[in-house]
């Protein structure tokens, strides 16, 4: 479309040339379809789980040794042996996984799965932080004041 610009004294106007082609218009729409009979229901599938201990579970890599190493400091700081830990490579950190409506096979990040939510990524490390022994609880408290995008980043 080839547009003209006159410019009279004290106002702009814009005028399109007797050439312009109008092109047609296609709209595209979506109905969702319901979900199929065989769809799984992650959260009862996994409530096994949770029936005789109710602690949270903390999903990690069990390949990564920085995350061994995280494992670690949260198990000598968590006297009161309040969190389970389970390797995301399992099949029990795959249904899980699941559960956090993650993919089975995504082990980008740490998750805190607890009996009626899931965290990931920095919120499942400052949930964490609230479950293990001083200072990190209340240090937890106030880094939950950092915005999430800057928390992501770090």
């Amino acid at each position: 479309m080839a547009l003209a610009l006159s410019v009279p004294v004290g106002c702009a106007r814009l005028r399109a040339s007797t050439a312009a082609r109008v092109r047609p218009t296609v709209v595209v729409s979506a109905n969702l379809a319901p979900p199929r009979g065989d769809a799984v229901d992650w959260v009862a599938g996994t409530s096994i789980f949770f029936e005789q201990d109710s602690r949270p579970i903390m999903l990690f890599d069990g390949v990564c040794n920085l995350c061994n190493g995280g494992v670690r400091f949260v198990r000598n700081n968590n006297r009161n042996r309040s969190i389970r830990f389970e390797a995301l490579q399992s099949e029990a950190g795959k249904k899980l996984l699941r559960r956090s409506g993650r993919a089975p096979d995504d082990i980008s990040s740490v998750v805190l799965v607890e009996k009626e939510r899931s965290y990931i990524k920095s919120e499942a490390v400052l949930k964490i932080m609230e479950y293990i022994d001083l200072p990190l609880p209340q240090l937890a408290f106030f880094l939950q004041f950092v915005p999430l995008f800057i928390r992501i980043s770090i």
